[in-house]
């Protein structure tokens, strides 16, 4: 459903409400989506809506759909991992490798 308004300077705005939208989490070779139920977007942040061709395969072959727990997980061991390499490099800048 779009909704339509007019901004301040006279340009017109669309306002997009969806319903039943979920977020597509992907963390390596796992993904989960998660429900986010009804969705409003602002029109100034609108730039392209198009359609999906519902018989396309989405993914490759690879991916494993897990639950939203486990995908939580391993968004916390990636942050955890990235965390962890950033604090050893800030350690190590004294050895100047540029």
């Amino acid at each position: 459903m779009a909704e339509s308004s007019w901004d301040y300077y006279g340009l017109l705005i669309t306002n997009v409400v969806l319903e039943g939208a979920c977020e597509r989490v992907i963390v390596g070779d796992l993904y989960c989506d998660i429900p986010l139920g009804l969705y409003v977007i602002r029109g100034e942040n609108v730039v392209l809506i198009g359609e999906l061709e519902l018989g396309k395969e989405e993914l490759p072959p690879h991916m494993t759909l897990v639950p939203e727990a486990e995908i939580k997980r391993a968004q916390k061991a990636e942050r955890d991992a990235t965390d962890l390499k950033g604090s050893m490099r800030k350690r190590m800048e004294f050895l100047d490798f540029d």
